[in-house]
């Protein structure tokens, strides 16, 4: 059987901070609140973008209007790439991958559309058999049936798949999924989000090396 790398985007494969600060600190100004930090906004991450924006308006006091998650949405679908960049060792582990016959899918929160034009942008998106973003699907992570329907539209089978993320949110799907889950311990979440996971890579290629160790 095929073996199947199922990741996690914003801090996993991509650091997408910048733009999410940026695009954030225009909607928080547009309606004259202070801005954040790319720190602060880091710990906001891993829910999709309705929770980020909730986050952000309780930060300041307030709840978010009705208008704020579209305009975030639509504010980041321009600038989803702007600065954002692939982690070290990204694009060299998946091109190894893809030439050794694995499969491969992301599995985020974020809004599919987004994540399709932002992996478009960095030139990722040929390397992944699906993406299964946050909207793609009646569930998302922390369920596990998000990463399950992820990794079946891959091609992939759980009996040789494994994930990889820097969130709680991933190892409790993975767990969830009966999926092995490798912490991705350059992300943005605490070392306490890893607790469950398989093992803690510390940078891009390591967890290639584990995935592999993992499958055989």
């Amino acid at each position: 059987m095929i073996p199947t790398l199922l990741l996690d985007l914003d801090g996993t494969l991509v650091h997408t901070v910048p733009d999410l600060t940026a695009v954030l600190n225009r909607l928080m100004r547009s309606r004259d609140l202070p801005g954040f930090s790319q720190p602060e906004t880091a710990r906001m991450v891993g829910d999709g973008v309705a929770k980020l924006v909730e986050r952000a308006f309780a930060a300041r006091g307030r709840p978010p209007d009705p208008e704020a998650v579209a305009g975030f949405s639509a504010d980041y679908g321009a600038h989803a790439a702007v600065e954002s960049r692939p982690y070290p060792g990204v694009v060299a582990g998946l091109r190894a991958l893809t030439d050794d016959g694995w499969r491969l899918g992301v599995c985020t929160n974020k809004p599919e559309a987004a994540a399709r034009s932002l992996l478009a942008a960095l030139g990722l998106d040929s390397c992944f058999g699906a993406i299964g973003g946050g909207d793609s699907f009646p569930e998302r992570k922390p369920d596990p049936r998000h990463l399950i329907a992820t990794l079946e539209a891959a091609g992939g089978c759980r009996e040789r798949a494994v994930m990889g993320g820097d969130h709680a949110n991933d190892v409790a799907a993975a767990s969830g999924a009966g999926l092995p889950c490798i912490f991705a311990a350059w992300g943005y979440g605490s070392p306490q989000m890893g607790e469950g996971a398989v093992a803690v890579a510390q940078d891009f290629t390591e967890m290639v090396e584990i995935a592999r160790r993992l499958l055989g």
